[in-house]
């Protein structure tokens, strides 16, 4: 019985002491996303969704929720928004090719289409980033008039 205490003890201890510690934080700035938002032009009612949805793990602007203050949670998510980023990441567009971004609005399509995007654990936690019928629809057909656009620009020498 003793070691079990001590055994806990330890474990306690160390949680503690692992609040102090935790991953860097993903607060950029909003006009990060500017070029994007001008460049694909999304209706106020994609732009809403967007930010609901999407900028919390596709950009460097999250909202933290008040359980990113715990280890090993905040790692957790920090991993989460880490891989959603390099996916795809609304702050960082100006510098990817047309067919870079074409290839990107396609996967979001499938993604969206498919229902795997939001994904299921942040839903849980942000019942409003869950997207209706209508609000998928909304967003694919904005996607397919962005992919639209980048079909006919002309490829850069």
């Amino acid at each position: 019985m003793k070691i079990i205490k001590k055994v806990l003890l330890a474990l306690l201890v160390l949680f503690v002491i692992a609040q102090f510690f935790g991953p860097d934080k993903n607060e950029g700035d909003v006009a990060s996303m500017n070029a994007f938002l001008v460049e694909t032009t999304p209706p106020e009612e994609v732009k809403l969704i967007l930010k609901e949805s999407c900028f919390d793990c596709h950009s460097d602007v999250t909202r933290y929720p008040w359980y990113n203050s715990i280890t090993p949670i905040n790692y957790w998510l920090a991993g989460h928004i880490e891989h959603g980023k390099k996916e795809f990441n609304m702050s960082n567009w100006e510098g990817n090719s047309i067919k870079r971004k074409d290839h990107k609005f396609e996967e979001l399509i499938e993604m969206v289409e498919a229902k795997d995007m939001p994904l299921n654990s942040y839903t849980w936690s942000h019942t409003e980033a869950k997207l209706s019928d209508a609000q998928i629809k909304a967003v694919v057909n904005w996607a397919k008039r962005v992919r639209l656009k980048y079909g006919l620009e002309p490829l850069p020498q």
